[in-house]
């Protein structure tokens, strides 16, 4: 399969629009450190999944919600190193130029998400979910299924772009078709794969989107 015909896409942000890893994770190298926790164990729960979960199951209840702020702090604090992965500013100037419905659902607070994206210097969607919005995060189909259901549309129509397995099973949980972004290709979930948003193009196809790869 090389073209899906969608209702409208549904972005991840951290590792599909935005390149935050590296500020992501000096973030969370000193949180961890300030927690006498092990830094690859931590590093290794916190892909595509929201920063209050991770820090849920690390830490005993009395302790989550202040060390939550503080990952938030420390995030906040390196955001500004962001940078947008190859293809995101191209693709999503052309969606919002055609009037194509897009929106991005993202396991990161509102600030964060917000200060990545002006970092990277990409535009800011109508429709933005972030874990502020949402009572389950990734791998639950919560985040997505809002973000269809603000653009009007079911999100069984929509084409979701994750490059995290977690983000993958919320995709799927929603009922959405799975774009995987440097993902292995027939990575468990998926219906196509791409390297980054520079192998996909988006055109009108009737009232919605064709998303073509290559």
């Amino acid at each position: 399969m090389t073209h899906l015909d969608v209702a409208g896409l549904l972005f991840d942000n951290d590792g599909v629009l935005v390149d935050s890893v590296a500020s992501g994770n000096e973030a969370w190298t000193q949180w961890a450190g300030e927690h006498d926790l092990d830094p690859d164990h931590v590093l290794a729960l916190i892909h595509g999944r929201r920063a209050a979960d991770t820090v849920a199951g690390l830490l005993p209840a009395e302790q989550v919600s202040r060390a939550t702020e503080r990952i938030d702090e420390l995030e906040l604090s390196t955001a500004g190193a962001t940078v947008a992965l190859p293809g995101a500013l191209a693709l999503l100037t052309s969606l919002t130029g055609a009037g194509l419905p897009w929106a991005v659902a993202t396991s990161a607070t509102r600030r964060l998400a917000l200060a990545r994206l002006e970092a990277a210097g990409l535009p800011v969607p109508e429709v933005l979910v972030t874990a502020d919005d949402v009572a389950h995060g990734k791998p639950a189909p919560d985040p997505y299924v809002e973000a269809a259901t603000r653009l009007g549309l079911d999100p069984a129509d929509c084409v979701v772009l994750e490059d995290s397995p977690a983000g993958v099973e919320a995709g799927v949980a929603a009922g959405a078709r799975v774009v995987g972004v440097s993902l292995p290709e027939g990575a468990p979930g998926t219906d196509l794969v791409v390297a980054d948003l520079a192998g996909l193009t988006a055109s009108r196809a009737g009232s919605g989107v064709r998303l073509v790869r290559g």
